[in-house]
């Protein structure tokens, strides 16, 4: 019986979609608040809250974020040797994001 309205509650918001009832609603393209996760323990989601509010970021977070910006840097230059020095120095990076998800 909850499949019959699994199925009909899928397909009215296929049509939604098609018609284009969900353009425009606020908040659209914008990315999804995670705040209050309800499947994290309240103390550690105060815990996160007063990281971020102080300025926090995890250090995996700092290292994808510098692994990123040199991807797109080395896209940009020729072949050549500082082409193979940002290709040593993100074959680091790499590493150095490996050994923190060992931790």
């Amino acid at each position: 019986m909850n499949r019959i309205f699994d199925l009909l509650a899928d397909r009215r918001i296929a049509d939604a979609l098609a018609n284009g009832d969900f353009d425009g609603l606020p908040g659209a393209g914008q990315p999804l608040v995670f705040d209050d996760d309800p499947l994290v323990p309240a103390e550690t989601r105060m815990m996160n809250r007063v990281l971020k509010q102080a300025g926090f970021v995890p250090g995996s977070v700092l290292l994808r974020q510098e692994i990123a910006a040199l991807r797109r840097e080395l896209a940009a230059l020729p072949e050549g040797a500082r082409r193979d020095v940002a290709r040593r120095r993100l074959l680091e990076l790499v590493l150095r994001l490996d050994e923190t998800r060992r931790d």
